[in-house]
């Protein structure tokens, strides 16, 4: 298997004694997306995160997390988590032998990341209270030595996800014209920025977030106070960029696009990258990439109630014929 790490390493902050702790991460599929393309005018590709091992772009960093936190010596992690991080920690953590424990804001956390990491080992603990207030609690604990920090504060996460840009201009042969992505905590925009500056090309960023950041149907971007936010705030001066406020019906609209004209079915959150193109002027033929960070199957109660049902017919040729028109 040939890691993440061990294709960056010279670009990432490990060493020779570092030990590598992968479960394949990264090396995800640059996908054009001919029909959206045509409406937009440009020369689309969604970048799709979802093909990591735990189903979103968070496994790019916990890579390079876990290692570092075995070099280190640590025996537990903790995070707080609106889903993702907390599945990917939780995978990590297990295949180095670590403990992990997941702080979840109550009642914000879809099932299918809430399953990974209760199925995956972690000791899930479900805060009264927000998710800003559940990372202050990880920060605290930390602060105390006995639990590394795996969220997106600690650098090493930071730059695990920049690989993606790397693998983006490797893909096209050069930086795309911009860059669109979801924006909740502001680490995947900041690592990203951070890849595309090392590799001396930083494109234009459009940052999709919901107007109603506590309570957005996107649960993944559901964060109240982004921790980044200085960060995001500089790499989109840098590049000319933008952040595009979106209410969850335009993020829904983007999210169903995505699966019916693309076949990529991924959560809410992931679709507002698109949601933003939709917004900001674009120059005709550009090349664009839209970033889609997690998988449909991390929030099956979404997929569900917000599809169609299912139509009940006969075993029979003509009725199954007339109900499918």
């Amino acid at each position: 298997m040939h890691s993440l790490i061990d294709r960056y390493r010279e670009r990432l902050p490990v060493s020779d004694a570092t030990p590598i702790v992968s479960l394949g991460e990264g090396s995800t599929p640059l996908l054009p997306a001919p029909r959206i393309s045509r409406r937009l005018g440009v020369e689309l590709h969604l970048k799709w995160e979802g093909a990591n091992p735990t189903g979103s772009f968070k496994d790019r960093g916990m890579t390079v997390a876990i290692s570092r936190a075995v070099e280190a010596g640590a025996q537990a992690v903790i995070c707080a988590s609106t889903g993702n991080t907390a599945a990917s920690a939780a995978a990590y953590a297990a295949r180095a032998g670590l403990v992990a424990v997941v702080l979840q804001p109550a009642g914000a956390v879809a099932s299918g990341k809430l399953a990974q990491a209760r199925a995956l080992g972690a000791r899930v603990l479900e805060v009264r209270g927000s998710f800003d207030e559940a990372l202050s609690a990880a920060r605290a604990l930390s602060d105390r030595g006995t639990h590394v920090l795996v969220n997106s504060l600690n650098p090493d996460r930071l730059d695990g996800q920049k690989t993606a840009a790397f693998e983006i201009n490797e893909e096209l042969g050069a930086a795309p014209d911009v860059l669109a992505l979801p924006y909740g905590g502001g680490g995947n925009l900041t690592a990203y920025a951070r890849g595309f500056v090392e590799s001396e090309a930083l494109p234009r960023l459009v940052a999709g977030e919901a107007v109603e950041r506590a309570t957005t149907v996107a649960s993944a971007i559901r964060i109240g106070t982004p921790a980044h936010a200085a960060t995001v705030a500089e790499a989109l001066e840098a590049s000319d960029g933008v952040v595009v406020s979106l209410a969850d019906e335009a993020i829904l609209r983007a999210w169903r696009e995505l699966a019916r004209d693309e076949g990529v079915f991924c959560e809410p959150s992931s679709a507002a990258g698109l949601a933003a193109l939709e917004r900001v002027e674009l120059e005709p033929g550009s090349t664009v990439v839209c970033v889609v960070t997690g998988h449909g199957l991390k929030d099956p109660e979404s997929a569900a109630r917000l599809s169609p049902e299912p139509v009940a017919v006969d075993p029979d040729p003509d009725a199954i014929e007339a109900a499918s028109r």
